[in-house]
């Protein structure tokens, strides 16, 4: 391939492999080999990357501790006549991962700013998971202590859009037990787990069940997880079961009565229509 003549004054975000080295585009490799500088989130687990393409591009670290102090100086290096080029880790820059400073002051000092695309877990999930993808909202990591997640998850109960999460290994149990406890057992979702890599999962099903079935098969609780939920299904009908019904359905439940028992007699009870009243409690349960 003949090399690619990278701009001048110019800041590269380059997207690279979540896994799969082969997923690195021919564009994004020849960036790599071209630019003088690349500022990556950790320049050891970098340097496997360049030497993978041969790249001989000088790394230099750029992480949440330090680019606000940094990002003024690596700019002033493209203004100077250094070609330069921002990686993650793993997958696209600043999806959840550092560089938002150094783009939003790159552009306020004229440096043209090229996206190479590639790979990112969270879409490369929600492609892969059979859940709608009209309409989503990327989440990140959920809070680690379980009092702040499930604020949050409650935060999110009648959210219609999907939702997608990212989420580590010590913390995937706990996780989906608190998306049970505040979305309840039938939302569907799906694990998307080792993307591109050797034991890679993708599974869909409702919470309960994946829930159940995670707990049951302890190999799948190793690696990085992205988590595909779907939106909240708000049914209009549902906005006619008023405080007094409520009231009566709860006090029903206490009883431990059946949900069908239940929607027969709070729809004596308040004229409202059983099969609506029934919706409601198993959307409730």
């Amino acid at each position: 391939m003949r090399s690619m003549l990278v701009e001048e004054n110019c800041l590269y975000i380059v997207a690279t492999p979540i896994g799969n080295l082969a997923d690195l585009s021919p564009r994004a490799s020849q960036v790599l080999q071209d630019v003088a500088i690349v500022a990556a989130e950790n320049t050891q687990h970098s340097r496997k990357l360049l030497q993978y393409i041969n790249s001989s591009a000088q790394l230099t670290s750029l992480h949440d501790h330090n680019e606000r102090e940094k990002a003024g100086s690596l700019l002033a290096k493209i203004q100077q006549g250094n070609t330069m080029a921002l990686i993650s880790d793993a997958g696209t820059p600043l999806i959840n991962d550092p560089g938002y400073i150094i783009v939003q002051l790159a552009h306020s000092m004229g440096i043209k700013v090229v996206p190479i695309p590639g790979a990112c877990a969270a879409i490369a999930a929600l492609s892969s998971s059979g859940i709608t993808s009209h309409n989503f909202k990327f989440m990140g990591f959920l809070p680690a202590k379980t009092v702040a997640r499930l604020k949050v998850l409650h935060a999110l109960q009648n959210e219609t859009s999907t939702l997608i999460f990212y989420e580590t290994p010590h913390r995937i149990i706990a996780a989906l037990e608190d998306l049970l406890a505040a979305f309840g057992p039938n939302r569907k979702i799906c694990m998307a787990r080792e993307i591109t890599k050797l034991f890679e999962t993708i599974r869909t099903d409702t919470i309960a069940n994946l829930l159940t079935w995670i707990q049951a098969n302890p190999e799948q609780q190793q690696g990085e997880f992205v988590l595909v939920v779907s939106g909240c299904i708000i049914d209009k009908n549902l906005s006619t079961i008023d405080s007094t019904a409520k009231k009566i359905i709860t006090a029903l439940q206490e009883e431990g009565l059946s949900s069908k028992q239940i929607s027969n007699i709070t729809a004596k009870i308040t004229a409202i229509n059983k099969k609506i009243l029934y919706n409601y409690i198993i959307r409730k349960i």
